[in-house]
């Protein structure tokens, strides 16, 4: 690799980072009281799927540990916005699902971060937003298959 492409890269990355890193200050701003990102991502995840999930998947699938995500889950559970019951057909597993309170805050949250992801949207152009996400998704999947 040359240094021309080496540099290319870097400045990709570091400006993916910064604006990873901005878009979560910003949305993290608005959201309902108590609510963490990592929160109305796990419900907003829970809600999509409309199926339970094991802690063990829900991990996995946000790339954290066991127990990242068990911290997570009971601070959800205790905000009364998922429910964890035992697996009837293996007591050693737990089964989370979202509740109505949970689907109520995951809709509050997203009703307060809409307008600024659609601002920035708008300010950037919907064609650019546009033709940048084949890109995106390349990467996420190019990452994720590195796993």
């Amino acid at each position: 690799m040359n240094s021309q492409t080496n540099n290319l890269a870097v400045t990709f990355f570091s400006e993916i980072l910064t604006v990873d890193q901005l878009a979560r200050a910003n949305v993290a701003r608005v959201l309902p009281k108590g609510m963490e990102l990592s929160h109305f991502s796990v419900l907003n995840h829970l809600a999509h799927s409309g199926d339970e999930r094991t802690p063990a998947q829900l991990a996995r699938t946000f790339h954290l540990t066991r127990g990242a995500m068990t911290n997570t889950l009971g601070k959800l559970e205790w905000a009364g916005w998922v429910h964890i019951r035992p697996d009837w057909d293996d007591a050693r597993r737990k089964l989370v699902s979202i509740s109505p309170a949970g689907k109520r805050a995951r809709d509050d949250a997203l009703a307060a971060m809409t307008p600024i992801i659609t601002g920035l949207v708008d300010k950037v152009g919907s064609d650019k937003v546009r033709a940048v996400i084949p890109v995106l998704r390349e990467l996420r999947l190019q990452l994720s298959e590195g796993e």
